[in-house]
């Protein structure tokens, strides 16, 4: 392990995160917000607004690496104002300059179309939609991410990542000199990772206070769903031997590619599973130890045992 873990927060980055969601509609079944939250969404979004953030479907989605890079690289605050402004009078030059560190491969017509086509689309979610919940969730990913700095004095870097993150473990990678860590709140409870040149952005989800202390947590909820099916809890058992690859599992378990995703996800938002990333751009699960723990201390605490 030879990286550095830097945390930054900002709602700029929650402003992408919301908006890749809502249009991308990834993952949105394993998120606490559910598919619930793009009805509700889309029903207050004017027709012309909704078919104007539709185009984004056909886009690449390699897109959005760019954006957080301009993100990473904003000189002028974190008003998302401020940056969506910046996007939009930048030249295609700049924003190739400020981008390539970490993109090489990005090209100027690249740097333009990004800019082009998203910031109109940004500026929109912003208005109909961000600009509504900013206030709520800035105190909420400023807090974590004062804990987290706070850590940072305390904790190894990949002890860090792999606790900020629930089981995201980021070894044998010599090519990664920096891990920048932000919280989100939309996302909850995935992590989301961009591999940059000599970096890598890892998005991690924010604890959000529950409203109603009878009812069971969300983390209790998605553990015991997790376990309540056979086939994932002989998963757990097999990767608990040692870390095992995707192809590894379709090989020994006798199961399709898509099934086994669909088992991982959520084992993996449940917080059981450790995901290893390093030099041989394979990912391997392993079983996160601290989960069976959790698992004991959210029931309790909930019992009140």
């Amino acid at each position: 392990m030879n990286y550095e873990v830097k945390v930054d927060v900002s709602p700029i980055y929650e402003l992408l995160g919301s908006f890749m969601v809502y249009t991308s509609k990834k993952w949105v079944r394993n998120l606490d917000i559910g598919p619930e939250w793009i009805s509700e969404v889309s029903s207050k979004l004017s027709p012309e607004v909704s078919a104007a953030l539709s185009q984004t479907a056909a886009w690449p989605f390699d897109d959005y690496d760019v954006l957080y890079a301009w993100a990473i690289h904003r000189n002028n605050g974190d008003s998302v104002i401020s940056f969506l402004k910046c996007l939009q009078e930048t030249s295609e030059e700049v924003l190739l300059s400020a981008a390539s560190p970490y993109l090489p491969k990005l090209t100027l017509e690249e740097a333009r179309r990004i800019r082009d086509q998203y910031t109109p689309l940004l500026e929109l979610w912003y208005e109909h939609y961000f600009k509504d919940v900013e206030a709520g969730i800035i105190p909420l990913i400023e807090e974590d991410a004062r804990e987290k700095c706070m850590l940072l004095t305390k904790m190894d870097p990949m002890s860090l990542v792999e606790y900020a993150s629930g089981g995201l473990v980021i070894e044998n990678a010599p090519e990664i000199q920096t891990i920048v860590l932000f919280p989100t709140v939309h996302n909850r409870p995935i992590n989301t990772y961009c591999f940059y040149k000599k970096m890598m952005l890892i998005q991690y989800p924010v604890d959000v206070p529950e409203e109603d202390e009878d009812e069971p947590p969300t983390c209790l909820l998605r553990m015991t769903h997790a376990l309540s099916d056979p086939k994932r809890l002989r998963l757990l058992r097999y990767v608990a031997e040692k870390p095992h690859s995707l192809d590894e599992m379709i090989r020994d378990l006798d199961q399709t590619e898509e099934l086994l995703k669909h088992h991982l996800m959520i084992l993996r938002v449940a917080g059981l599973l450790r995901i290893h990333l390093g030099a041989e751009d394979t990912e391997k699960f392993s079983i996160r130890p601290d989960g069976a723990s959790e698992l004991q201390m959210f029931l309790e605490s909930y019992m009140r045992l």
